[in-house]
């Protein structure tokens, strides 16, 4: 295991078992610190979904994290670049795609499957466009009304992992090197435990 994984591991066993160490006291000394320049250790990309905020997931302080919010944690041209930007400035070796129970951009695009006759803005229907082909395998075995959400979330997550490392000869470059690790997780918002597919 790398030892960036490692910390997100532990990070976050202290957070589900209430025992955080980073607090406001050691949150204001580190933002002097990197005030002038930030070396995250890893690259989330996330869900934009409130109670899922990575560096308190994860219990880490400022400039520890790179963190990139989108509802779904969709990838799309701006996510992928991002990740570049990090991966290229940072170095950071790590970029974990963060899905999470009860998403609601699972939930928007499986009720925009059920019911393609409502509409919704476009921009939210751009959101949907890039889910939808995530969830679509999995109706090989099931019908919509029996589709497990968590399920759903978590071939999302799997399909944005897949995009990140097949849509940027940067990101792909990368991991073929050995210097950058792309992997999956879930984050369940009742036991504020994450589950890594690594």
């Amino acid at each position: 295991m790398i030892e960036e994984l490692k910390k997100l591991k532990e990070g976050n066993q202290r957070f589900a078992n209430g025992q955080s160490i980073h607090n406001m006291v050691s949150i204001s000394s580190q933002r002097i610190s990197v005030a002038e320049e930030q070396h995250p250790f890893a690259i989330i990309l996330g869900c934009s979904d409130s109670r899922v905020p990575a560096e308190l997931v994860f219990d880490q302080g400022l400039g520890d994290l790179f963190v990139i919010r989108v509802a779904g944690n969709v990838v799309a041209p701006s996510q992928i670049g991002s990740v570049e930007f990090a991966a290229i400035m940072f170095g950071s070796p790590l970029v974990v795609v963060l899905g999470h129970s009860n998403c609601g951009a699972i939930a928007a695009t499986i009720n925009a499957m059920k019911h393609p006759e409502e509409m919704t803005s476009i921009n939210i229907q751009s959101i949907v466009r890039r889910v939808k082909p995530a969830i679509e395998p999995l109706l090989l075995n099931s019908s919509l009304n029996q589709l497990n959400a968590d399920d759903a979330v978590k071939a999302n997550v799997q399909k944005s992992v897949d995009q990140l490392t097949s849509s940027s000869e940067i990101i792909e470059s990368k991991v073929v090197e050995g210097s950058l690790h792309v992997i999956g997780a879930y984050y369940d918002l009742t036991t504020g435990v994450v589950e890594f597919y690594d």
